[in-house]
């Protein structure tokens, strides 16, 4: 099978999508496929809101055409699927996206059609879930009209030194002959090269447990910050410590989110407990990783009280909403699980986040976010909740400018010097 000159169609524009139709879009005929009409306008204005491709990347990709029409899919010959996967409020997978991207697939290909899947899914869920889809849809028959293959996706939102070309890439075909052509498809574009999977089942469980063992690790260091802080000992400095030793891994404590290490866990323990065996260090990481948030509103409000502050009616200032540094994606973060368990005090808190779309953020979670800097002699409490460079640039001096001259500080990631805060995980 040659894929040299297919023309390739990009299912989602998301962080993961845009990216890989850009680069694809560089070398050959590529039509990026979005559901979202406002997201492709903005694409084809040159604007890219996720911040993940700049306007000169976008524009080099010349042979790239946006659309939300799927007659535009026709005469595609390869489809690669980069649509999310989240869980729903039980924790459970969620395919629905998956589900209708399949479907819209399976309608727009013809014979010899050779479908990739990036989202991250639990092992078999490309073709117990996808397959039956497409032939469905499209009438023909798996392996015999149509193949199919599975190359997880490695983006890392926000990292400007990690970039598509320069992470490699692992890929999967549903035969021998399409795992190769595959192979030699994403060679074109992935700089760092290619790890080819024996099977599409193993490409997907290489994906969902890369952030499983974050996750499980992450959960270790929270773990740790809850015994050291009995213990009054900082837990920063005693990673410090322990990572004088050559092999000890550097991972430190903090509020897992967004939609990669706080969801990926579950479609593992998802598919794990279908098959009969039940989890039990990779739940257990997730209920800790779960409640950190929480862990950080409780200490807060112990530290206004000892210090005589009246939690009943108090101001706090969130600065950072994001589920991580220097990245403007509000999806699952654990932020607001801060916001949500102060106002349970009956505090009123103000967000400002230098990186969000105000009015996302009002839509997703109903915040009424800072559009501006907030005013100094504000505040009874400070939480420093995502270090954006804004803030680390900013200093310790102006941060606590924001807040009344009694104010607690708690610096979630603990970026600030520990003899300049009040609290930090």
């Amino acid at each position: 099978m040659d894929l040299s000159n297919a023309k390739i169609a990009i299912i989602g524009l998301g962080y993961v999508g845009l990216p890989l139709a850009v680069e694809f879009g560089k070398q050959r005929p590529v039509v990026g496929f979005d559901i979202n009409a406002v997201r492709i306008d903005e694409l084809r204005g040159g604007e890219d809101s996720t911040l993940e491709v700049s306007h000169d990347d976008l524009r080099s990709a010349r042979c790239l055409q946006y659309s939300c029409d799927p007659e535009d899919l026709k005469d595609c010959q390869v489809f690669i699927v980069t649509v999310p996967t989240p869980v729903d409020r039980a924790k459970r997978p969620d395919l629905t996206p998956l589900v209708r991207a399949s479907e819209t697939v399976g309608r727009a290909m013809g014979q010899d059609a050779v479908v990739i899947y990036e989202s991250t899914v639990y092992p078999g869920a490309t073709e117990e879930v996808c397959v039956p889809l497409l032939e469905q849809h499209s009438g023909l028959k798996f392996n015999v009209d149509f193949y199919c293959g599975y190359s997880p996706e490695r983006i890392n939102p926000g990292d400007k030194e990690h970039r598509l070309p320069d992470i490699r890439k692992v890929t999967s075909g549903s035969t021998p002959e399409v795992s190769v052509a595959i192979d030699e498809l994403y060679r074109k574009i992935i700089v760092a090269g290619t790890h080819r999977a024996s099977s599409i089942r193993v490409a997907e469980a290489a994906k969902v447990i890369e952030n499983t063992q974050r996750d499980v690790n992450i959960a270790l260091m929270n773990e740790l910050s809850l015994l050291f802080h009995k213990l009054g000992i900082d837990t920063l400095e005693v990673l410090k410590a322990a990572g004088t030793k050559w092999n000890f891994l550097p991972f430190r404590p903090g509020l897992v989110g967004g939609h990669c290490i706080g969801v990926d866990p579950y479609y593992l323990t998802h598919k794990a407990q279908e098959v009969g065996y039940h989890p039990q260090v990779i739940l257990a990481g997730r209920r800790i990783n779960d409640r950190m948030a929480i862990h950080v509103a409780d200490e807060l409000v112990k530290l206004m009280l000892r210090r005589g502050i009246s939690v009943l009616d108090s101001r706090i200032l969130m600065l950072g909403l994001t589920f991580k540094e220097n990245c403007p994606d509000v999806r699952n973060t654990k932020a607001v699980d801060i916001v949500t368990t102060l106002r349970g005090y009956n505090a009123t808190i103000d967000v400002y986040d230098p990186w969000i779309d105000v009015e996302e953020a009002e839509a997703e979670y109903g915040l009424a976010c800072l559009r501006e800097l907030p005013r100094h002699d504000q505040y009874d409490a400070i939480v420093l909740a995502v270090p954006h460079h804004q803030f680390v640039t900013m200093g310790v001096r102006a941060i606590r400018a924001f807040g009344k001259s009694h104010a607690v500080l708690f610096d979630v990631k603990g970026i600030l010097p520990r003899s300049d805060v009040d609290a930090r995980l």
